[in-house]
C-alpha cells in the first residue's frame, strides 16, 4: 500500500531524472527525503524572524542527522576538483592584501584555498562545526552569523562569494543578506554568486514530484529576478558571465539572457531540462558596489 503511494506521487520519469543527478535510491527513500524536507521547509516559510534565526540550525541539522543516504553525504564528484574550479572563477578578483569573505562556507576548504592570494580570508556560517581550525591558515577567521546579518564594519571586504546558498534563504532572508554584503563590500568591491535557476529546475528534492521547489529551496531565482533583488539591495551593476569547470568564458548582454530565459519558461520541460538550457541558466552572478 505504502510503495503504491509512493510510486503515485513520483513523476512518470523520475528514473531519468535519476540517472541525470546520479541518485540510485530507492522510491521508498526518494519519498522519506521528501516528506522530511517539505516538513523542514514549511517551519522555515512560515517563521517569524527571530524564530528563523534559531531555525536555520536546527533544521539543517535534523535534515542530514535523519538522512544517512543525502546526496550531500555520498556525493561522487571529489571535494577537491570542485575548490579547484571555485579557486579559478574567483582568483582573478582576489586582490593581494584584501579582504575575501566566503557566505555560507562550511568546511572553509575555500577560504584555506584562497588564503595565499588574500591579506585576509573569512568563513561565514551558522555553525562552524564542519572547520577544522587545526588546518585553519593564519589568516582565516570564522565569523558566526544567525543566517543573516555579518559581524563586519561596512567597507571592510573587497569579494565576497556564496556558492548554493541564496536559494535556501527564506525571501525576506535574502533581501537582508544581499543588503548586508553590500554594506561590508568596498565601493567598487564584487560580490559572486552563484545559485540553480528555476527555468530548470527545481533543483531540490521537489524534482521528483513537483514543477517548483517546495523543500529547502525556499526560493530558485532567474536572471530577471536575482538582478532585480541585487539592484534594489544597493548594487550598482550585475553581470551573468557563463562559467565551466571555473573558466569565464563569456558574458552575454543581460538582455540576450533574458530573452533566452523567457523563451525557455514557456517551453517544455525537454528542454528547459537539456544539456544548453541549463548550461545557459546555469547562474553565476557578479554584482559590483
Amino acid at each position: 500500500m505504502n510503495g503504491a503511494r509512493v510510486l503515485t506521487n513520483l513523476k512518470p520519469d523520475y528514473a531519468a531524472i535519476q540517472r541525470r543527478r546520479k541518485d540510485t535510491r530507492s522510491p521508498e527513500r526518494l519519498s522519506a527525503h521528501y516528506e522530511l524536507e517539505r516538513r523542514l521547509a514549511d517551519r522555515l516559510r512560515f517563521a517569524g524572524r527571530d524564530e528563523r534565526s534559531r531555525l536555520y540550525t536546527e533544521v539543517y541539522s535534523e535534515l542530514f542527522d535523519s538522512l544517512p543516504d543525502h546526496p550531500q553525504k555520498t556525493a561522487v564528484d571529489s571535494r577537491a576538483d570542485r575548490i579547484a574550479k571555485q579557486v579559478r572563477l574567483l582568483k582573478p578578483r582576489v586582490e593581494r592584501g584584501d579582504v575575501y569573505l566566503e557566505i555560507g562556507c562550511g568546511d572553509a576548504l575555500l577560504p584555506f584555498a584562497l588564503s595565499g592570494f588574500a591579506g585576509e580570508v573569512l568563513g561565514l556560517d551558522v555553525t562552524d562545526a564542519l572547520v577544522d581550525f587545526a588546518a585553519a591558515p593564519a589568516n582565516f577567521r570564522f565569523l558566526k552569523t544567525d543566517g543573516v546579518e555579518i559581524p563586519l564594519a561596512e567597507n571592510s571586504v573587497g569579494l565576497a562569494h556564496s556558492d548554493q546558498l541564496m536559494e535556501h534563504l527564506h525571501v525576506e532572508d535574502a533581501e537582508a543578506q544581499l543588503r548586508e554584503i553590500h554594506r561590508v563590500l568596498k565601493p567598487g568591491g564584487h560580490y559572486v554568486c552563484k545559485t540553480p535557476s528555476s527555468v530548470t529546475g527545481p533543483h531540490d528534492i521537489s524534482v521528483f514530484f513537483d514543477d517548483v521547489a517546495k523543500g529547502m529551496h525556499m526560493r530558485e531565482y532567474d536572471y530577471g529576478s536575482l538582478r532585480a533583488l541585487m539592484l534594489k539591495s544597493g548594487f550598482r551593476s550585475v553581470e551573468f558571465p557563463l562559467v565551466v569547470s571555473g573558466y569565464r568564458l563569456a558574458t552575454p548582454p543581460y538582455q540576450l539572457l533574458r530573452g533566452i530565459e523567457r523563451a525557455l519558461q514557456q517551453s517544455p520541460g525537454r528542454l528547459r531540462h537539456s544539456y544548453l538550457a541549463r548550461f545557459l541558466m546555469g547562474i553565476t552572478a557578479v554584482a559590483t558596489k
